[in-house]
């Protein structure tokens, strides 16, 4: 079915403005001093505040993807199922609401680095949800969401100034340990899974270019995040300070 006619574009639309409904509805929680006394603090507490929601909705939705549709992790292209496919637009339409957000409220300069990984997992999750296929491989890369769960409480934290609570330790190495079960290893087997389709031509070797991306950038932030929080006395430099991805 032609795209312009694919069912799916309903599903995704819906989506996306669900996100913007909960981005309006979250801006109208309290924010904390430190926060609410910078613009810039305030926006990027509402951005993560949505991003947290998807989160955790996302990482527990992939989770029952998994339990009940197991071979979802066996066989990663050709293995459907209706919730997975579902959880699959559900995250797409967050990373067109999260892209848009970022574009419209002039942060693009800022967050590049968001809008580069936004672009490669819509392209990689269009593809997969306008030919019905790898469905599994959308499922297990969607566990990442289960670490992003930590990752986003860790990114609040420290744009509310709070590195010295007794929570962020604690989560710090929850975090670490997350990142390894949820991002780390799920990333390491799919590179290893599409690595079959090397030289093919195939929608699978479109996927493997935009896999092999993703891993450069997700090790490139794990650098990050062990400096950041293993190795206080290496403090950013300044041209840093505002970068979304370096906190």
């Amino acid at each position: 079915m032609p795209p312009l006619l694919h069912p799916a574009l309903l599903l995704l639309l819906g989506a996306t403005l669900t996100f913007r409904a909960l981005r309006r509805a979250l801006s109208r929680l309290p924010l904390p001093a430190h926060v609410r006394a910078d613009p810039l603090r305030t926006w990027r507490w509402h951005n993560l505040l949505v991003s947290f929601a998807h989160s955790i909705v996302s990482g527990i939705w992939a989770l029952l993807c998994v339990w009940q549709t197991p071979e979802l992790l066996v066989e990663i292209e050709t293995a459907w199922s209706l919730s997975g496919y579902l959880l699959v637009c559900f995250s797409a339409g967050y990373f067109i609401h999260d892209t848009v957000d970022i574009v419209v409220s002039c942060q693009a300069r800022a967050s590049w680095e968001y809008l580069v990984h936004h672009v490669m997992a819509m392209g990689a999750f269009f593809s997969g949800i306008f030919r019905s296929s790898f469905v599994g491989g959308g499922v297990i890369t969607l566990l990442v969401e289960v670490s992003n769960i930590f990752l986003t409480i860790r990114m609040m934290m420290k744009i509310n100034n709070a590195q010295n609570h007794l929570l962020y330790r604690i989560n710090k190495y929850v975090n670490l340990i997350m990142y390894f079960l949820f991002r780390l290893a799920p990333q390491a087997y799919l590179t290893y899974f599409f690595l079959q389709y090397v030289g093919q031509g195939t929608q699978g070797t479109f996927l493997l270019g935009i896999l092999l991306m993703l891993d450069i950038m997700i090790l490139i932030y794990f650098s990050r995040l062990l400096r950041s929080d293993f190795c206080p006395e290496r403090v950013p430099s300044p041209q840093h300070k505002d970068k979304f991805l370096t906190e």
